[in-house]
């Protein structure tokens, strides 16, 4: 077995990332079959100290700041995010660094055997396994897990953590986790757990309402980022923004304070301030974590495709808002950092999303719209899309494919212009290894042959 058989074997179990989920039930994700493969390889998730994070939107941004912050402090970290840009080994990371393909190989010829045990084993269920297991090799002492889907039916939901984490929440996934926020915040809240502190970020009142209902239910302290912590915005540039973070109830903190991150938009301080307030919970004399140090780590975070500005002449800006929220605010974002610049958009969708209520909040920016589909099973097709787009009350060019958009687009923009490219996680990462091409740039590393 090679690196590409290995990713082949993966995609080869039920993957839902690829072949839509039609029931979020316990017999469609079953957490049994995840506990039962981890069992059979001597229970790895026990092994290290976690985060748990669940959310709509802000669940990768915070996973990777928290990440970050706990390895500037020295601890050796393990990350757990889904899904990937480029290549599979982004998920599974242990000091900042991408598992290799040797390790791939070794483990999915390891875990192989106890996968066939168990019928009916997925892929995220497998690949969580295999960083489970690799963190517990690689002697993580602290991992941040993000959770794949939902969170109750999440295979990632057999951890223990320090803290667990709900990011904001708003209607995705709906045919799966429920068509009201009570319904999703149900679903999200289902990674608390008996006694185990919980952070939550903004909510809008009818999901906070169930947060806060489960966390007593389950006697889980609850701290909630704009009640206990909160932040005043500094000054803010295209590298980045500072802000000042304060606890305004309980005991008076260590890590309050003025900090800067590189991530552009004010919903990255929301998420910045939870990863400051689980920091805050569990660090200790066993889990050191210095001012200085979280410092550290979120000024130098990473977190590709969120917001994030990949030419400046032109003016290229690529976002993974998959949901009308996440387009609206990316919306804000685009407006409040870049005042009266009009857009080139170019715009793709999964077809299990709201490409109507994106685009309702895109189309206001745009000067003209090109529709395309990225290089994924699950893509609308880019007529469908332009469709949308005449529903609303615009017109969009058709491209068959964002290699093709990304050459029209740049016909069209003026010097004050920008160039957008959004709708998806998988059209953002073909967008940036084109554009890396187009800039005789090294190409990010998309080595799986079933991606």
């Amino acid at each position: 077995m090679d690196y590409r058989a290995a990713i082949a074997y993966l995609h080869s179990l039920t993957d839902y990332e690829k072949t839509r989920i039609e029931r979020y039930t316990p017999d469609t994700l079953d957490l049994t079959r995840v506990e039962r493969l981890l069992e059979a390889l001597g229970n790895p998730h026990l092994g290290f100290r976690c985060f748990h994070i669940a959310g709509t939107k802000g669940k990768g941004s915070t996973a990777a700041m928290l990440e970050s912050a706990l390895r500037a402090a020295g601890h050796v970290t393990g990350l757990y995010t889904s899904p990937h840009l480029h290549t599979f080994r982004e998920r599974v990371q242990v000091a900042g660094a991408p598992i290799t393909r040797e390790e791939v190989v070794a483990l999915v010829r390891e875990l192989q055997p106890s996968i066939e045990q168990v019928e009916g084993v997925t892929t995220f269920e497998a690949a969580t396994a295999i960083a489970f297991q690799h963190f517990a090799r690689r002697s993580v002492e602290i991992a941040v897990v993000e959770v794949g889907l939902g969170g109750r039916l999440d295979a990632t939901n057999v951890v223990r953590p320090e803290v667990s984490i709900i990011t904001s929440l708003s209607l995705d996934h709906t045919y799966l986790l429920g068509t009201t926020l009570e319904a999703i915040a149900g679903e999200k809240a289902g990674i608390v757990k008996p006694g185990i502190p919980v952070v939550s970020a903004p909510q809008r009142p009818q999901a906070l309402a169930v947060i806060e209902e489960v966390c007593r239910q389950q006697a889980a302290p609850l701290t909630k980022v704009g009640t206990d912590w909160t932040y005043e915005a500094g000054p803010a540039d295209i590298d980045g923004q500072s802000f000042s973070a304060r606890r305004i109830s309980g005991r008076m903190s260590e890590l309050e304070g003025e900090y800067r991150i590189p991530l552009l938009g004010r919903h990255q301080l929301e998420n910045a301030l939870c990863a400051i307030a689980a920091l805050d919970i569990a660090r200790g004399p066993d889990l050191p974590a210095s001012a200085e140090a979280v410092r550290a780590g979120l000024r130098q975070v990473s977190w590709p495709g969120r917001l994030e500005i990949v030419s400046r002449q032109p003016l290229v800006v690529v976002d993974c808002a998959h949901n009308p929220y996440s387009a609206q605010v990316l919306g804000q974002a685009l407006q409040e950092w870049f005042p009266g610049r009009r857009w080139v958009l170019i715009y793709g969708a999964s077809a299990d999303k709201d490409a109507a209520g994106m685009l309702e909040a895109l189309l206001p920016l745009a000067k003209y719209v090109i529709a395309t589909r990225s290089d994924h099973p699950r893509a609308t097709a880019p007529t469908e899309i332009a469709d949308e787009v005449a529903t609303a009350g615009g017109g969009a060019e058709v491209s068959v494919s964002v290699q093709q958009a990304i050459r029209r687009a740049f016909e069209i923009v003026e010097p004050e212009d920008g160039l957008l490219i959004t709708g998806s996680i998988f059209l953002v990462a073909d967008a940036r290894e084109e554009l890396a091409r187009w800039n005789g740039q090294p190409v990010p590393d998309c080595d799986d042959p079933a991606d």
